[in-house]
């Protein structure tokens, strides 16, 4: 079973980051099977669909060769001119054949894993120059593996073209006494017979190696049962990193409650341990909004920063435990507890505008609350 630098056994399949990560570096699984079988196969189709034309191409390109030119003995210097004309009339008649050929070496990647340009695959990798490391790959499962292709070739395309010469013996004997014509047409077709025995032999070949350069590619970015926890955290993030970043969202969250309290109208208290402050703009709101709350420490933070900017404080016990705990921050109160505020705002409004010697100073009946129609506690 495989196993990393560490000697712990790879047991895990690969996660999606690893492959991704892999195939940004260029590696990913290649048959070169598959790519000689691809490359072979389309340029015999190529021959077989177009041989005719090609042919004609090519005796017209031979005639055009042979024919010697009077005008260049007078002229050498376009001698080299008339041979570039002649290579390019060539290649203009093998044309098709090399665009399938090449149309077939981009298919083959494609197939296996997508064409893909990775520049870190052009960094020099200068642990392949480790002498150990390439008498293990010679003589461990990869040089075992390259010798079984080795021999299946030898003996998939020895067997395919004994298959042809067997039955075509008596044919290359009878084109002996054929016409050069008929004995060339007899020679081509038993060439194409076996060019596509040759071809079907490397496409059996392609079909075993081609699932197996897969099942290698991904054998190989197996990982141990340690590599993929810690993967697993990098992706997730590290617990105690996780629990510094909340801790640092809490601080700021805090402290922008902090500072929205002088803002508030009013805050509600229990009196020592809850602490919730309201706003309500009669001209921009529906109904009050909470600005802060907390418990303990943060009520008394919060009860600490009202009496500095003479935020009214309002003792009512039932109706601050329910804000805190049905309320979120920054959104309006629930609709069960809008007459508790309104009679605690509109103590809070009397309150303000009362001056001694005006009257009794108002002051605020038990607010009653239903503690438990919402939610439970937390």
């Amino acid at each position: 079973m495989a196993e990393n630098e560490n000697g712990q056994e790879k047991t895990e399949q690969p996660s999606e980051k690893r492959l991704r990560e892999a195939r940004e570096k260029g590696d990913v699984p290649r048959s070169r099977e598959l790519a000689t079988a691809a490359v072979f196969g389309g340029a015999v189709l190529a021959l077989l669909s177009g041989g005719g034309m090609m042919a004609r191409g090519a005796l017209a390109w031979m005639r055009t060769a042979l024919t010697p030119d009077l005008a260049l003995r007078e002229a050498p210097a376009e001698l080299f001119g008339h041979a570039g004309m002649l290579l390019l009339r060539l290649l203009m008649a093998v044309a098709p054949l090399i665009a399938v050929a090449l149309l077939a070496g981009f298919a083959a990647p494609v197939l296996m894993g997508g064409l893909r340009f990775a520049g870190k695959s052009l960094v020099p990798d200068f642990k392949r120059l480790n002498p150990l490391a390439g008498l293990k790959r010679i003589y461990g499962p990869e040089g075992l593996a390259e010798l079984v292709k080795s021999l299946l070739r030898v003996v998939l395309v020895g067997g395919a073209a004994a298959l042809c010469m067997w039955p075509g013996i008596r044919l290359l004997r009878s084109m002996l006494n054929q016409p050069v014509e008929q004995a060339a047409r007899s020679g081509l077709g038993f060439a194409l017979t076996m060019l596509l025995a040759t071809a079907a032999a490397l496409l059996l070949l392609a079909s075993i190696d081609a699932p197996y350069q897969k099942w290698n590619w991904r054998r190989k970015l197996k990982m141990t049962r340690q590599e993929l926890r810690e993967e697993l955290k990098e992706v997730e993030g590290r617990p105690e990193v996780k629990g510094r970043i909340r801790q640092l969202q809490q601080q700021m969250s805090q402290r922008r409650m902090m500072e929205d309290v002088p803002t508030a109208d009013v805050i509600v208290l229990n009196p020592t341990h809850y602490a919730v402050a309201l706003k309500y703009d009669g001209g921009g709101m529906g109904a009050p909004k909470i600005v802060a709350k907390g418990v303990d420490e943060i009520a008394l933070r919060i009860r600490e920063v009202g009496e500095r900017h003479r935020v009214a404080l309002v003792s009512a016990p039932p109706l601050a435990r329910v804000l805190y705990r049905e309320g979120q921050i920054g959104q309006e109160i629930p609709v069960r507890l809008y007459a508790a505020v309104a009679q605690v705002l509109s103590y809070v409004y009397q309150l303000r505008s009362w001056r001694p010697g005006t009257g009794p100073q108002p002051l605020l009946t038990d607010v009653e609350v239903d503690e438990h129609d919402g939610a439970a506690p937390r």
